[in-house]
C-alpha cells in the first residue's frame, strides 16, 4: 500500500446476499484480492464494505469481481430485491425437480419397468438439491462445518440408495421450496429499511449559480440552497433560511404532530413539507444526513448477534454434527449388536437425520430480531443491536436525568407576586411592572434564570426600559439604576432582612418552593451602593418546563412492568422532591455530580438487576455508559447521542422509552414461542422417526411446516 495514497471506502448494495453463506462465499472470492484492505459484509442489508488501496485497484475492479461471484453491485442508492420467481434459479430448479417428481410418480402408476422412474427421481434429486448441496460441500470444505444441508443432503442420498428414490426426491423438492423462499423471507425483513430509504427524495431542487435545477440528492454539498416545496420530502439535513411551514418528522423522529419551522430551525431529511415553501442551507451531505446515519445503524444494528443468538449458532454448530453421528449410530447399532433388519434401521436413521435437523430452531431468534430492530427504528426508536433487545425486556428500574429529560431544560416564569401594599406601580398592571423592572435588570445578565425573566417580559409584551450601572452580585443576584431608581434582583438570601420582617412574604416564598420553583425577589435600594433593600416590590417564581406528556409517560413505565422509575439530579432537593411527585415518580436522588449519577447507577443495579438510564447522550454519557441500558432522547441530528447509547430515542419523546421496553419484552416472547415450538416440533419428529412411526416425507412435511411457522411468527414483529 503506498502510505501517500489515502485509503478510500467503497459501500455497495449487491443482488443475490441472502443469507450468511452468500457472505462467506463474497468473502473468500474477495479475500486476497490486489489493493483490498479491508472486507465488511451484511448480508441482512445486502451490502459490501469494501476499503481499497486506489494505488493498487479501484472501485470499478472491485464491481466487476462481485459481479463475477454472482453478486452484481446497484447502481445508486437502490437495494436489491430478490428476482422474479420465473427468473430466480433456486426456484426454477426447486419447480422442476417437483416436476420431476410428479412424471417419476405418473410413471410408476403407469406401470412402466422400475428403473425408470428411479431415473426420473434421481434427476429430480440432482436438479432440487443443486444449490443446497453445493452449499453443503462448500460448507464443509471451506468453513470445516457440518450444517443442515449437509444433513438434508445426506438423507436424501441415503434414501435413493436405500431403494426409496421417491422419498429422496419428496425430501429435496421440499427442503428445495424453503431455500428457493429465504430470498423473499429476507426481503419481508428489509422492508423497514427500504421505508427508510423511500423516505427520501431522489432529487433536490437546488439555487445555484442563479438559476434552480435538479440534481441527483447524492450531488448535493454543504452550503448548497435547496427548496422544498408542499408536500415534498426534505433531501438532507439543513437550516431554513426563508420561509415558515409546519414539517412532518414522523418518518424521521416518530412525533406524531407537525412540527413548526421558520428561519434559523433544523430540518431533517426524510420529513414532509407540509402547507409553505421553504429555502435551506444544506449543513449536512446525503451521505452523512439523519436518514442515511438511520439506515446505517440499523443495517449494523441487525448484524449485531444477541447472547442468545450467539448461544443458538454455537449450539447448533455442534448439534448438527451431532445429528449426524446420532444418525449413524442408529442405523449400525442395533443390527450389529441385535441382529436387527438392516433397511430398517438405515431408514429410520434416515428420517431421524431429517427430524432432527435444527432449521426452525436455529432461525427463530435472528428473524424475530431482525423484525424487531427494523420497526423500532420506524417509530423513532433506535436499538444498537439484539443484545439491547434482550437488556430492555429485562429493565427493572429506569432512571432519569431531570434537565433535559423530564424537562426542556429552558426555565420560565411561572407566577409574578406583588409583596403587599409597600408597592406603588406606576402601571395599572402591577405584576407586569414588576415583571418590567426584573428585566431591565436581567437584560444584562447570562444567567439562564435571568434570561427567563427577559423572555417572559418579550412574551407578555412588556417594554423594558434601559438599565444603567448594572452589577453582578455573583451568587446572589444582580443591581442597576432604572428610571433613576436603585434596583436588587436576585434571591432569598440577598433580602433576608426583608423576608425576616415580612411573614406573608416568607410564606409566599416557601410555598413556590414547595412546588420545586425558584424564587426571584425584585426590590429597592436605600441608597446608591446601599446592598440592603428597604422595599420587597415582589417576587418572581421560575421553574424548568416539564415536558407536556413527562406524566404520562411515567404512567406507561408502570404499566410495562417497570418497578421503579427514579430521577436523578444536580438540582436541589426541594425542586427533585417537587417535579417527582407531580410526575408520580418512585424516588428521587439530587444534588448529584455526574460521578455521583454514576454511583447511584451502580447502586441501583446492585439493588434490582437491569437499569435503564435516560439522559441527553451528552451531559449524561458516563452514566449512560454505567447503566444496563444507556437510552439517549432527542437524538436527530446529534452525532454524539446517537454513538453514545445503547438506544437512541430520535425526538424528546420520554413515551418512546415505554414502547421500546414494551416492544423488547413482545420480542422476547416471539422468540420463546418459536423456541418452544422447534423444540416441540423436533422433539416429536426425532421420537416418531426412531420409533419407525413416521416416514421420510412425512419427516419433512413436519420439519419444513414447522420452519415456515417460525418464519411467520417472528414477522409480526414487523407490526409495531
Amino acid at each position: 500500500m503506498n502510505p501517500e495514497t489515502p485509503i478510500q471506502q467503497l459501500e455497495l448494495r449487491v443482488a443475490n446476499l441472502d443469507c450468511e453463506h452468500d457472505a462467506a462465499a463474497i468473502e473468500r472470492g474477495l479475500r486476497g484480492s490486489p489493493g483490498l484492505v479491508d472486507l465488511k459484509v451484511y448480508p441482512k442489508a445486502s451490502k459490501v464494505r469494501l476499503t481499497f488501496d486506489p494505488a493498487a485497484t479501484d472501485a470499478e475492479t472491485l464491481r466487476r469481481r462481485l459481479e463475477a461471484l454472482g453478486f452484481p453491485a446497484q447502481r445508486g442508492l437502490e437495494m436489491a430485491g430478490p428476482p422474479k420467481p420465473w427468473r430466480n434459479p433456486k426456484v426454477l430448479s426447486s419447480a422442476a425437480s417437483g416436476l420431476l417428481l410428479l412424471i417419476g410418480w405418473l410413471l410408476g402408476r403407469a406401470g412402466v419397468p422400475e428403473v425408470v422412474p428411479t431415473v426420473v427421481y434421481g434427476l429430480a434429486i440432482v436438479t432440487g438439491g443443486y444449490f443446497f448441496g453445493r452449499e453443503a460441500i462448500e460448507e464443509l470444505i471451506f468453513e470445516r462445518e457440518i450444517g443442515i444441508e449437509l444433513l438434508m443432503s445426506i438423507a436424501a442420498v441415503v434414501a435413493a440408495l436405500m431403494g426409496q428414490a421417491a422419498e429422496g426426491a419428496m425430501l429435496v423438492f421440499l427442503y428445495s421450496i424453503s431455500e428457493a423462499a429465504e430470498g423473499y423471507t429476507e426481503e419481508k425483513t428489509r422492508a423497514a429499511i427500504r421505508a427508510l430509504m423511500d423516505l427520501a427524495p431522489k432529487v433536490a431542487l437546488v439555487r445555484r449559480d442563479g438559476r434552480e435545477v435538479e440534481i441527483p440528492v447524492e450531488e448535493l454539498r454543504v452550503g448548497d440552497v435547496f427548496i422544498v416545496k408542499p408536500g415534498q420530502s426534505v433531501p438532507t439535513d439543513g437550516v431554513v433560511i426563508l420561509g415558515r411551514s409546519s414539517v412532518d418528522q414522523s418518518p424521521v423522529t416518530g412525533e406524531s404532530i407537525p412540527v413548526e419551522k421558520v428561519e434559523g430551525d433544523t430540518v431533517f431529511a426524510g420529513s414532509i413539507n407540509q402547507e409553505g415553501a421553504l429555502e435551506v442551507r444544506a449543513t449536512k451531505t446525503f451521505a452523512d444526513n439523519t436518514i442515511s446515519r438511520i439506515i446505517q445503524m440499523v443495517e449494523e444494528a441487525q448484524e449485531r448477534k444477541s447472547r442468545s443468538q450467539r448461544f443458538i449458532e454455537r449450539f447448533g454448530a455442534r448439534y448438527s454434527p451431532t445429528v449426524l453421528l446420532a444418525g449413524l449410530l442408529i442405523a449400525v447399532v442395533p443390527p450389529l449388536l441385535f441382529g436387527a433388519p438392516w433397511v430398517t434401521w438405515v431408514t429410520r436413521a434416515t428420517v431421524f437425520i431429517v427430524a432432527a435437523a435444527p432449521c426452525a430452531l436455529v432461525i427463530s431468534i435472528p428473524i424475530t430480531l431482525v423484525a424487531t430492530l427494523g420497526t423500532a427504528a420506524r417509530y423513532g426508536v433506535l436499538i444498537k443491536g439484539g443484545v439491547y433487545v434482550e437488556e430492555l425486556a429485562k429493565v427493572k428500574v429506569v432512571a432519569m436525568d431531570k434537565t433535559g429529560t423530564l424537562t426542556r431544560g429552558e426555565p420560565e416564569v411561572t407566577d409574578v407576586v406583588i409583596s403587599g401594599s409597600s408597592f406603588q406601580p406606576t402601571s395599572h398592571d402591577p405584576r407586569s411592572e414588576v415583571l418590567r423592572l426584573a428585566a431591565a435588570v436581567e437584560s444584562r445578565s447570562e444567567h439562564p434564570l435571568a434570561q427567563a425573566i427577559v423572555r417572559a417580559a418579550e412574551k407578555q409584551g412588556v417594554s423594558v426600559p434601559p438599565v444603567s450601572d448594572f452589577r453582578a452580585l455573583p451568587g446572589a443576584g444582580a443591581s442597576g439604576r432604572v428610571n433613576g431608581q436603585s434596583l436588587l434582583v436576585g434571591s432569598p438570601g440577598l433580602f433576608a432582612e426583608a423576608v425576616a420582617a415580612n411573614g406573608d412574604l416568607h410564606r409566599q416564598i416557601e410555598r413556590l418552593q414547595h412546588e420545586g420553583k425558584t424564587v426571584v425577589l425584585v426590590g429597592t435600594e436605600m441608597a446608591v451602593g446601599d446592598q440592603q433593600p428597604a422595599v420587597v416590590l415582589g417576587l418572581i417564581a421560575i421553574r424548568d418546563t416539564i415536558r407536556p406528556n413527562a406524566k404520562e409517560a411515567i404512567a406507561a413505565l408502570h404499566a410495562a412492568g417497570v418497578e421503579k422509575v427514579v430521577m436523578l439530579t444536580g438540582d436541589n432537593p426541594r425542586t427533585a422532591q417537587a417535579i417527582a411527585r407531580e410526575l408520580g415518580i418512585d424516588e428521587a436522588y439530587a444534588d448529584l455530580k455526574p460521578e455521583d449519577k454514576v454511583a447511584k447507577v451502580r447502586e441501583l443495579a446492585q439493588r434490582y438487576g437491569h437499569v435503564a438510564m435516560v439522559g441527553d447522550g451528552v451531559n449524561d454519557a458516563p452514566a449512560l455508559a454505567e447503566a444496563t441500558v444507556g437510552i439517549a432522547m432527542g437524538a436527530a441530528g446529534t452525532d454524539v447521542a446517537l454513538e453514545t447509547a445503547d438506544v437512541a430515542l430520535m425526538a424528546d419523546d420520554l413515551e418512546k422509552v415505554a414502547y421500546a421496553i414494551q416492544l423488547a419484552r413482545r420480542n422476547q416472547a416471539v422468540v420463546r414461542q418459536n423456541l418452544a415450538l422447534s423444540a416441540l416440533v423436533i422433539g416429536g419428529l426425532v421420537v416418531g422417526a426412531v420409533a419407525g412411526w413416521f416416514t421420510l416425507p412425512i419427516a419433512v412435511l413436519g420439519h419444513e411446516i414447522s420452519e415456515f411457522v417460525v418464519i411467520g411468527s417472528g414477522l409480526r414483529m414487523l407490526r409495531g
